[in-house]
């Protein structure tokens, strides 16, 4: 388990990391989710024993990086795929980590079959795509087989294969009983990846809980119904009576006819529209993804903001 204690990170007088408390337990695959800036890849760092906190600890089954025994059969991380000897093969570059770890060379071949790479394990780094450095980066995390992953953005330059392939191992790791922490800025595949979630904003914890639960709690549900007379319907949500009927529910109209309800149950618009005789042929129930609902909790933590033109 990795165990994270009044965490805090200051450069130069700035706070980068805010006295972060969280837990990443085994058996799930928890993301790990900021704005640009909000000071995950700092966490990881200070987790891996990269960064000195400037108060609090980061523990990896309750000891200091720094004092594991062997640790990369302990913790396997990637935190940058361009950190890599361009000059040496893929199957040297992880022989020179198996070496140092007192590990065997099979599991130098055994990971990059893993990983895809077989073909290529003779090839020069320096050649190397981003996606090809990605699953180069995830095979020295396996090397080990350790029972902890870190992985900061693994699916950054992979195509949608490798996206699948990296979605099915983190999942497949955590069945097994590991601790898996993964950051990603694409929401759609921490929708299907992460069963939890911590999220972070300006170096403070804004959230640490089921990927269910947060959506639950920081999106939107939204009723869309269309009806036989659209100008009925009009006529019904458009006026003060929606809200007078069903207190706390409001109503919008949108695209072809339609209307979005918030505030109110599928069954209630439903009896709402038959005691006025208005026919609905459409009634869907439309929850916020995950994305909208992380954009909408860490509005206010974003700290670079385009203008669109």
């Amino acid at each position: 388990m990795i165990k994270v204690e009044g965490l805090t990170k200051e450069y130069a007088g700035a706070r980068v990391v805010d006295g972060l408390d969280f837990e990443v337990r085994p058996g799930v695959v928890t993301g790990f989710l900021g704005p640009n800036g909000a000071g995950k890849s700092t966490t990881m760092r200070l987790v891996l024993g990269l960064a000195r906190p400037t108060a609090g600890r980061a523990l990896v089954n309750g000891r200091p990086y720094a004092e594991l025994d062997a640790p990369l059969r302990q913790v396997g991380a990637l935190l940058d795929a361009h950190a890599l000897h361009g000059g040496r093969t893929a199957r040297g570059h992880l022989r020179w980590l198996a070496a140092g770890n007192a590990l065997p060379d099979r599991r130098v071949d055994e990971v990059l079959a893993q990983v895809g790479l077989a073909d290529a394990a003779g090839r020069r780094i320096r050649g190397f795509s981003l996606g090809m450095r990605q699953r180069l980066g995830v095979a020295a995390a396996l090397l080990g087989d350790p029972p902890v992953l870190m992985l900061d953005e693994p699916v950054n330059g992979l195509d949608p294969e490798g996206i699948r392939w990296i979605r099915t191992l983190l999942r497949g790791l955590a069945a097994e009983g590991r601790t898996v922490l993964v950051s990603s800025h694409l929401m759609t595949e921490m929708a299907l990846t992460a069963d939890h979630l911590v999220v972070i904003g300006r170096g403070r914890l804004l959230a640490d809980s089921a990927t269910s639960e947060f959506i639950d709690r920081h999106g939107r549900t939204r009723i869309r119904v269309r009806a036989v007379d659209p100008v009925k319907l009009d006529a019904l949500l458009g006026g003060a009576g929606l809200g007078a009927r069903l207190v706390g529910a409001t109503a919008e109209p949108v695209d072809g006819g339609a209307w979005e309800v918030r505030g109110a149950a599928p069954e209630q618009i439903a009896a709402f529209a038959a005691a006025a005789g208005v026919v609905l042929y459409e009634i869907a129930v439309h929850q916020d993804s995950l994305e909208e609902a992380f954009m909408r909790m860490t509005a206010d933590s974003v700290e670079y903001r385009a203008v669109a033109a």
